[in-house]
């Protein structure tokens, strides 16, 4: 593994404890060029995790609150009359900014959620008219509560298939909880980080990850995933071809975290979890479930 991924993993399990797997997927995510998806209860660590990744990768940092009257132009930002220059001026809002945590995001109503589709998308944002590129890294990390709670809106098909990856914190065992309850506050910890990727290296990073080899075999391998959902009565609807994309650049972001120089299979069984658990309904609600099924039914050639 590169020497500056286990420095930043190792700083990142000092504060959130516990959460290797989690944490590694994360920053597999990011290594890929793709926005990420926290789903979870309140007070488990969602946000503490979006600040420290932020302060190990050295980016620019934003929170956005979410709350039902959140309004798409708190988001992107507004054009404001200049009486001195008797023109109209752009503020740029808070999506300006190379991370940016979305928290609580099915909180807001549809209308503000949509916000976010273009600038995660393309990059950009579009204000009457006029197109503004947004900074470079750019990273969307979005926390949801679970939909059954009070005042949230389930976030629709559409804006899901934006995010690359959705994770689950959960609860910490009992020894991790008791290093929290007895260690320094996290805020304190994380105010302390050093930039272990600065964002020139992550950039290098993400170029390299594009030359991972992938084997006929192992394409044949993804194809067949990606079918039996489409075809399996199993499923409401199969994974779309930019799922199919989105599994493959995690495997290859995978690969190249252990050090790896091609997709093997397990690297493609490791990130499917997060990648199509949000991607895939059916009867099972369970989402593990479902993948596990999927896991089981179609072998390895």
């Amino acid at each position: 593994m590169d020497v500056n991924l286990s420095t930043l993993f190792d700083s990142a399990n000092q504060v959130i404890l516990g959460k290797e797997h989690q944490i590694k997927l994360a920053v597999c995510c990011l290594l890929a060029r793709g926005h990420l998806l926290i789903e979870d209860i309140p007070g488990v660590g969602k946000t503490t995790l979006s600040h420290t990744l932020a302060k190990l990768l050295g980016l620019d940092y934003q929170r956005i609150q979410f709350t039902s009257d959140i309004m798409p132009a708190d988001i992107i930002g507004s054009s404001i009359f200049n009486a001195s220059k008797s023109e109209f001026t752009f503020h740029p809002g808070p999506i300006f900014n190379q991370m940016v945590l979305a928290d609580e995001i099915n909180r807001a109503t549809p209308r503000a959620q949509s916000a976010l589709l273009e600038a995660m998308e393309e990059n950009q944002v579009t204000v009457e008219g006029v197109s503004y590129d947004l900074p470079s890294p750019f990273f969307v990390i979005a926390t949801q509560n679970p939909s059954h709670q009070l005042g949230t809106f389930s976030l629709p098909e559409s804006q899901l298939d934006r995010f690359l990856m959705r994770i689950q914190l959960g609860y910490p065992d009992q020894q991790a909880e008791r290093n929290l309850l007895t260690g320094v506050d996290r805020r304190f910890i994380i105010d302390e980080l050093q930039v272990m990727l600065p964002p020139e290296r992550l950039s290098q990073m993400q170029n390299e990850i594009t030359g991972i080899y992938t084997s006929p075999a192992l394409l044949d391998y993804v194809q067949a995933l990606i079918n039996f959902t489409r075809e399996s009565d199993e499923f409401n609807y199969g994974l779309s071809p930019r799922a199919g994309l989105a599994l493959l650049t995690a495997a290859k972001s995978w690969a190249y975290m252990k050090g790896g120089d091609a997709v093997l299979p397990e690297d493609v069984q490791t990130v499917l979890p997060a990648v199509a658990g949000h991607r895939l309904k059916s009867s099972n609600s369970n989402s593990d479930l479902v993948v596990e099924s999927l896991l089981q039914h179609v072998e390895v050639s």
